[in-house]
């Protein structure tokens, strides 16, 4: 365990400090402001959810789940259970470009709502999923660019934000199968939700 903390540490300094340039300095800490990030999904989730057809509006509703899934559960479970210090507060001569955030960072917040949301968003709409997926890595790259995350703590932020979208995901399409199976289109509270 201890070679792969260093091998950690290691790579948080090249992609924190070796590859510091002016452009990533100044976009970074914009892409992975959390005003930024909330307002973002939630002006795009409101405008989807009013002009969307039923597929928008059902793929917001899952997003939406998965993300308060993982915020939850990665903020008030996780990171008190493994509380791994981020390297804003643990190590020296970093490239700081954000408020150190709080004490614990495993696994990223960010990287798991964002994963959560954009998978979700890519199973429902696959044409544009590379889109999605790259914003996603983006996002949880700037986290270690900006020096609150260690490259492990976006890697499971990644992973569990995948796996609260698959769950949800996986309920959405239980539910829909046996409603279909009764005849109905869609299970009612859902197709209450999205007319």
């Amino acid at each position: 365990m201890e070679a792969i903390l260093r091998i950690d540490t290691a790579l948080f300094y090249f992609l924190n400090v070796k590859i510091a340039n002016p452009f990533f300095d100044w976009i970074m800490p914009i892409l992975t402001n959390i005003v930024f990030l909330f307002s973002t999904f939630v002006i795009l989730a409101i405008i989807l959810l009013i002009f969307g057809n039923k597929k928008v509006r059902i793929a917001i509703i899952i997003s939406i789940l998965a993300v308060s899934t993982s915020d939850v559960i990665c903020a008030r479970i996780l990171k008190p259970t493994f509380k791994r210090i981020r390297p804003s507060c643990s190590l020296d001569n970093i490239h700081l470009l954000v408020k150190k955030g709080g004490k614990y960072g495993f696994p990223s917040n960010h990287a798991a709502n964002v994963s959560a949301g954009m998978f979700v968003l890519s199973f429902f709409f696959r044409k544009y999923r590379y889109a999605f997926l790259t914003f996603a890595l983006v996002i949880a790259f700037s986290r270690v660019y900006v020096g609150v995350h260690f490259p492990l703590d976006v890697l499971a932020g990644l992973l569990l934000g995948v796996l609260f979208a698959v769950f949800w995901i996986g309920v959405w399409t239980f539910i829909r199968n046996r409603e279909e199976k009764k005849g109905r289109t869609f299970f009612s509270l859902i197709d209450y939700a999205t007319k």
